[in-house]
């Protein structure tokens, strides 16, 4: 199979018309009318938020960074792309449109947001509009009709063969970055400056990543989203957990790791055998197997490994039964990914909208679907040491279920989180971000 963004990308639109075409019948539209989005600017202020574009938007074109501008899709028509290139001597105004998709689309570049009016359907009535509030322009308010959106969602859950390269092309950036990080964090690096270094690595600043660096050194990792980056370093380093991805043509890398400071000590053993599990898990990643099944054979193989190592005295099913599992892994075992890195539709059960319950005590859950080929998820197994939850065990009536001494032997090192990204296929999965690590290597 071709590689070339270039080949990929016609049946990808293609792909794109036909959802278009059901998705609109089943909402009484005529036309699909998309604006990227406007920029938002802070209270009382001038200053305005890091722009993002609309996911809608950015599933038809590899434009990130084009605010003002509009998608109109018409069944049996080409698309047509109001592309907004303003006079301004104040910005870097966006350049021409050029690349591999110009040629599949009718360009119209407008030099005032006013002006994408005139180049919009006659009749805002017959439109599908989808956006934000905030992207409205006159007639032009986003309508967001339930049956469309259910119907497009439900479907971006299938990436076609161009969206994996994209995510492919993303995975490198990110793994490049996570390697420049694990090596600032052996030379005894700061949290801010590790964060620096995986920037500089993935040549993207923090407003062009996905989402906010995790980067939790020592019992930081204990935070499931630590943002904090602190600018010094600790006198000790005992532990790094890092959750970081990279974007490529508004498609996302989720990817984490965990490292011990001593190679030779427990801790670092703790984490070749979350490792070890986490792979077993990906392998689940095959079409039929339910997702929320993954996540509780997740409770079971960690709580079997909490109770190798002395951290639990009870057996993983009691652990689950009772919700010990839920202290030392009280996440998801993932969910969707693509355009968006939680991506949309987890719960849907089926293109026409309901939902698919969480399995019970299992609040965090983010995907609860049956996995098909195409479906691109995160595998992120955790083993933490929470003082929060450790101390609601601890007054629980399940306190004995585990060895407090050993859990206190592990508080220091905060915790352990293991996340590939993993698409399914008619047989093998493509665990895209171990193929990215040993391409690396």
């Amino acid at each position: 199979m071709s590689h070339d963004p270039a080949v990929l990308y016609p049946a990808h639109l293609a792909e794109l018309q036909r959802r278009t075409h059901e998705a609109l019948e089943r909402a009484g539209f005529d036309h699909l009318v998309v604006p990227s989005g406007s920029l938002h600017y802070q209270v009382f202020d001038d200053r305005d938020y890091p722009y993002a574009v609309n996911p809608q938007f950015k599933a038809w074109l590899p434009l990130t960074r084009n605010p003002g501008s509009w998608l109109v899709v018409t069944p049996g028509r080409k698309p047509k792309l109001i592309y907004l290139q303003p006079f301004d001597y104040w910005h870097v105004v966006p350049q021409a449109p050029s690349g591999y998709w110009v040629e599949h689309y009718d360009i119209v570049v407008i030099r005032t947001p006013d002006e994408a009016a005139a180049h919009l359907p006659a009749d805002p009535a017959r439109c599908a509009i989808l956006g934000e509030p905030q992207s409205a322009l006159g007639a032009y308010v986003p309508n967001n009709p339930a049956e469309a959106i259910a119907y497009l969602e439900f479907h971006r859950a299938y990436k076609t063969p161009y969206e994996v390269q994209m995510m492919r092309a993303a995975t490198r950036r990110g793994v490049r970055a996570h390697r420049a990080a694990e090596a600032a964090f052996r030379d005894g690096r700061s949290e801010f400056d590790i964060h620096l270094a995986y920037c500089a690595a993935a040549r993207q600043d923090a407003g062009e990543l996905p989402y906010n660096n995790i980067v939790a050194l020592n019992q930081n990792g204990a935070v499931l989203h630590y943002t904090e980056l602190e600018r010094e370093a600790p006198a000790q380093l005992r532990s790094f957990l890092i959750d970081a991805g990279a974007s490529h043509h508004g498609y996302a890398c989720d990817i984490t790791r965990t490292y011990a400071a001593d190679a030779g000590s427990e801790f670092q053993a703790l984490i070749d055998a979350v490792d070890a599990a986490q792979l077993k898990m990906c392998d689940q990643v095959r079409a039929g197997n339910d997702y929320k099944r993954i996540h509780l054979d997740a409770h079971l193989a960690l709580s079997g490994i909490l109770k190798d190592f002395g951290v639990i005295k009870v057996t993983p099913e009691t652990a689950l039964e009772t919700g010990v599992s839920n202290v030392f892994f009280p996440h998801g075992i993932g969910h969707g990914i693509g355009l968006q890195v939680h991506d949309v539709a987890g719960f849907a059960a089926s293109d026409r909208g309901g939902s698919i319950a969480k399995p019970e005590g299992q609040p965090y859950l983010r995907l609860t679907r049956e996995l098909a080929p195409g479906m691109a998820v995160t595998i992120e197994p955790g083993v933490y040491f929470i003082d929060l939850l450790l101390d609601g065990l601890k007054q629980g009536p399940h306190a004995d279920s585990v060895d407090w001494a050993r859990i206190d032997r592990f508080r220091p090192y905060g915790g352990i989180r293991i996340e590939d990204d993993v698409v399914c296929t008619e047989a093998a999965p493509i665990n895209l971000t171990r193929d990215g690590f040993a391409e690396a290597a």
